[in-house]
């Protein structure tokens, strides 16, 4: 368990917070690209660490992220008109471009240099991947460009992206990501007999519900192994790699090798999950490939949080409004939950811990391993950022190029495994 002072360092994420100020070291996924997807398009508002920002993409093309409000009397920009290469407020009529600079002040006398006195909050922005990046962190330690995950590298055609809210804090739901005993439980079926069936490759060994866990340190995050016993003495191992700060690459068996799921922090209380997908390392023709998908019903909406703030977003179609499309007759004969699809499932349990999980009474067991690993990995890095040690990750992007691993072995070692299959788990630089 973690005292309280540890969960809420873990948890508060706004400006001027410990791990605020870690994540703001790393180029972050504020959007997709689709939200902003032409020039002079429609503004948006969104929330991101805890300030409440509009996201507009001007007449070149290039994406601006600034402050919510007009300095001039704080008239929201949202209503703003994008056009000409900045967003114009409504109320008087000034007019900010990507940057955050005034470049129009038409409320003052011509002869007037006070738009040249006027800057707003404004983060640089980088496309990649379907993704627009954003970086909110001091200027001299901004990295050139986000981190090469595996779904940045395949071509747009070859990749599907979502993202939806979810009400509850990014790290019970990154938890939740790096838990790999969850899977032969929530995520399961019902066969005829009533005993489960795991929708994660399962085949003659279901009833190893209690994986091994082992976690090695590296310089991107870690990477664990869950290995499970099968009746042949050969091992079936699903290797997850967690990239800091909020990234988890999960084996998926024959899945897309290029998907990652991130947990993007909008505030304490609430996160986005991105599910991103690129496809399998097989060429677009081969046999049995087959494209990218959309697979959970989401709706573009707007979000009303607790201050009375509203953002534009993405919401998933069964949510706790509806009790996530929970079936208990289905529960009873179909799956284990009786809630359709694996992230409503998710979902259901990690908003069901309240915004923030109390974790000063949980009881941690030895499947628990990488999640106590990522709590003191994250707890580390913040006490070495308050001391003046910054972290190496977000500038060496290259260090993210790797994969997730889902495989049969005669290997009972983590270390022994990966050694063994270096190509399968490290995407090589220029690949």
């Amino acid at each position: 368990m973690l005292t309280a002072e540890e969960n809420q360092t873990l948890t508060r994420v706004g400006p001027g917070t410990p791990m605020g100020n870690l994540f703001r070291r790393f180029w972050l996924p504020a959007l997709l690209a689709e939200e902003v997807p032409t020039p002079d398009c429609d503004p948006m508002r969104t929330r991101i660490l805890g300030e409440d920002l509009v996201a507009f993409r001007d007449t070149n093309g290039k994406v601006g992220i600034i402050t919510a409000f007009c300095p001039h009397r704080r008239a929201p920009l949202f209503f703003g008109r994008n056009e000409e290469c900045g967003l114009r407020c409504v109320y008087h009529g000034w007019k900010f471009d990507t940057a955050g600079n005034c470049i129009d002040m038409p409320s003052e006398p011509p002869e007037s240099n006070f738009k040249d006195k006027i800057q707003i909050t404004a983060y640089p922005t980088y496309e990649a991947g379907g993704v627009v990046w954003i970086y909110m962190g001091p200027k001299a330690q901004q990295p050139e460009r986000p981190p090469e995950l595996p779904f940045t590298l395949v071509d747009t055609s070859e990749r599907a992206n979502m993202k939806f809210l979810v009400e509850a804090s990014y790290l019970q739901n990154l938890e939740g990501e790096l838990d790999t005993a969850h899977v032969s439980y929530l995520h399961s079926t019902l066969q005829d007999d009533g005993s489960l069936n795991n929708l994660v490759r399962m085949d003659g060994y279901q009833n190893d519900r209690h994986p091994r866990l082992t976690v090695i340190d590296t310089d991107y995050g870690f990477v664990y192994g869950g290995r499970r016993a099968k009746p042949n003495g050969e091992y079936y191992w699903r290797v997850t790699q967690y990239l800091l700060p909020i990234y988890g690459l999960i084996p998926v068996s024959g899945g897309y090798t290029g998907g990652a799921t991130i947990w993007m922090p909008v505030d304490d209380h609430h996160c986005w999950r991105f599910l991103v997908g690129g496809r399998r390392r097989m060429p677009a023709n081969a046999e049995g490939s087959t494209p990218p998908r959309r697979f959970l019903p989401i709706e573009r909406g707007t979000y009303t949080f607790e201050d009375g703030a509203v953002m534009d977003t993405y919401l998933p179609e069964n949510r706790k409004s509806n009790l996530y499309g929970m079936d208990r007759a289905k529960q009873r004969t179909q799956t284990y939950t009786g809630i359709p699809a694996i992230p409503t499932q998710d979902q259901a349990m990690n908003e069901g811990m309240g915004y923030i999980c109390d974790r000063t009474q949980e009881h941690l067991g030895t499947t628990d391993v990488a999640i106590i690993a990522m709590r003191r990995r994250l707890l580390r890095m913040v006490s070495e950022l308050q001391q003046g040690i910054e972290p190496y990750a977000p500038s060496h992007p290259e260090v993210y190029r790797v994969r997730p691993l889902d495989i049969d072995s005669p290997h009972g070692e983590l270390a022994d495994l990966l050694d063994a299959h270096r190509e399968d788990v490290r995407i090589p630089i220029g690949a």
